[in-house]
């Protein structure tokens, strides 16, 4: 049972000492919880108590069924710009809040039933389909969409226009045009500035809560309302009821395809967060035990008015710098929030919507890496390449469509790897056991007559061709060699299509008086050549153990001495790590 409910499990090794910790971090973590929830709701087109009604029940729900003792899950900054994109367009022209709640808690719900069906299928590689370049520039290109869809509302106007070049437009029109509210950027502008001073000279203070409490204590002393900044009001008082969301069967599809995407970046977004701090605790990560817990508390929220969630290191950092040891921490915030709602639905009346704008700008910088894309240019430019697409994909096409092109991209890196792998010859360099690189080491020799040939990829349909043009520039020297032994270790696979290549490739190198051989084939790859009937063609004496037998039993039987590696001899060799 424990296995399925890891909060079971915490509660037999519970330990007293630590309640005293979890109860002061609970405390610290809710003040952080309650502004961001509200913030990041707006994000996402919500009534801002939605924000608190999803920071409640996937508090609870992840408290049970999640793996990790200090993760922290909610409203993220991550998801607000996929959710909104998901559930705008099939809001009323009205803009009925009442069916974007609805809708919101649906996806939320679908997104609980992937997480859940991908955690008993056990599809927690599923993570690794977008990868590191390609999340940066993703993650790079949300910060830029956000920052630029909270530029007015950070500046007191609004504008109507859809797409970052379209809002980019409209905003700086809107600047242009005087349409700012000059108190409201006051206060925007001063807390950005804030909350990025204290995070970076002062980490140890809660920023977004110093900011939050110098912000509302401003509105009576300035009379802000008076001069036309907008206030959050009082929330609703309240809690709301266990309910289905009523949607239309027409909405489910869309949805779906929504709730895809963001499986796909909080499943992705939570492991890596996951790691981080189970690196620094000395806990494991269990990828399918995460989706479960994932997919309870996105559950949990869908069914009382909430939107899909999300870990927050952001969050889960301030509450282990508060001392937390377990999810007591998060069940303490969500009683605490529970109580504000109940008992203070007016606590955050007086705070103005530019400092929910600025806890959003300043969440989102913290999403782009500049310093990773700068070490992807200086590292790796193809991989810089990548991570620049998959920004340009989320800032022409949109937040959704953008993490399709981020998921394309990677999964096309890796079929680039796989189609044009490295390839080169070996040699035998004086001093050093064994065959190397003949571009590492230039003055490496061999035999005269043969030529050592790796290629390290699978042999497969894509690269079958690749394979084959190698080998036959190789058999086209002059003079010609007599063998082209294939060093197969890095050779994991052969399929059917690259079979039929070695077979042709074999009686066309027979033809001309060169033999291809085999060395160091993995045992499973040489079942499959036998399943292939390739020793029909390829003679059963040109298979090796070694490089070495190989270039043995060439000497023995030709006598031929050995000679420098010529200067073309890397002229089949193809690099794909530029």
């Amino acid at each position: 049972m424990s296995h399925w409910v890891p909060g079971l499990r915490q509660i037999r090794s519970y330990e007293r000492r630590w309640l005293a910790k979890d109860l002061v971090a609970g405390v610290v973590l809710t003040t952080l919880l309650v502004p961001q929830g509200m913030a990041y709701a707006e994000l996402a087109g919500l009534p801002a108590i939605t924000g608190l009604y999803t920071s409640i029940l996937c508090l609870l729900g992840y408290a049970v069924f999640g793996p990790s003792r200090i993760l922290v899950l909610g409203p993220d900054s991550s998801l607000g710009p996929m959710i909104a994109a998901t559930i705008l367009p099939l809001v009323a022209a009205d803009g009925d809040p009442g069916r974007a709640v609805a809708l919101a808690s649906m996806l939320a719900i679908l997104v609980a039933a992937i997480m859940i069906v991908a955690s008993v299928a056990k599809l927690g590689f599923i993570a690794d389909l977008i990868s590191k370049p390609t999340m940066i520039g993703y993650l790079n290109g949300l910060a830029l969409t956000i920052v630029v869809g909270q530029l007015p509302k950070l500046c007191g106007f609004s504008v109507d226009a859809d797409g970052l070049v379209a809002e980019i437009g409209a905003v700086a029109r809107g600047i242009s045009g005087g349409d700012v509210n000059g108190a409201a950027a006051a206060v925007g502008i001063c807390g950005v500035a804030a909350i990025l001073v204290l995070q970076r000279w002062l980490p140890k203070i809660p920023a977004v809560l110093v900011v939050v409490v110098l912000a509302i204590a401003a509105v009576p002393l300035f009379d802000l309302a008076a001069r036309g900044v907008d206030l959050v009001g009082v929330l609703p008082k309240g809690f709301p009821p266990l309910s289905i969301p009523d949607v239309g069967l027409s909405d489910l599809a869309p949805l779906f395809a929504g709730a895809l995407g963001i499986a796909l970046v909080s499943l992705a977004d939570t492991i890596s967060t996951a790691s981080a701090f189970a690196a620094r605790t000395g806990q494991e990560v269990h990828g399918n035990r995460e989706m479960a817990g994932i997919g309870v508390a996105n559950l949990a929220a869908g069914l009382f008015q909430g939107f899909p969630v999300s870990t927050s290191g952001s969050r889960t950092a301030v509450a282990q710098q508060a001392g937390a040891r377990t999810q007591l921490t998060g069940v303490v915030g969500a009683v605490l929030i529970t109580v504000m709602i109940l008992v203070a639905p007016g606590l955050f009346r007086n705070l103005p919507q530019p400092v929910l704008a600025a806890i959003v700008i300043t969440a989102a910088l913290s999403l782009a890496d500049v310093r990773g894309t700068v070490r992807l240019w200086r590292q790796r430019r193809t991989e810089f390449l990548l991570s620049a697409a998959a920004l340009l994909g989320v800032a022409l096409l949109g937040v959704l469509p953008g993490i399709a092109v981020a998921v394309v991209l990677s999964i096309l890196n890796v079929f680039r790897h796989a189609w044009l792998p490295y390839q080169t010859e070996l040699g035998k360099a004086d001093g050093v056991p064994g065959y190397h690189d003949v571009r590492s080491y230039p003055d490496a020799r061999r035999p005269a007559g043969l030529v050592i040939f790796r290629f390290d990829a699978p042999l497969i349909f894509a690269n079958a061709k690749t394979f084959r043009e190698a080998v036959r520039r190789l058999a086209a020297r002059d003079p010609a060699p007599h063998w082209i032994v294939v060093a197969a270790e890095p050779v994991t696979d052969v399929d059917t299509t690259a079979a039929d290549m070695l077979r042709d490739l074999d009686d066309e190198l027979n033809a001309l008086g060169t033999h291809l051989v085999l060395a160091e084939l993995k045992d499973p790859v040489r079942r499959k050549i036998d399943r292939y009937e390739l020793t029909r063609t390829l003679d059963p004496d040109h298979f090796y153990p070694t490089v070495s037998s190989a270039v043995d039993a060439f000497c023995r039987r030709t006598g031929n001495g050995w000679v420098p590696v010529s200067a073309g001899a890397a002229e089949p060799g193809s690099s794909t790590g530029s």
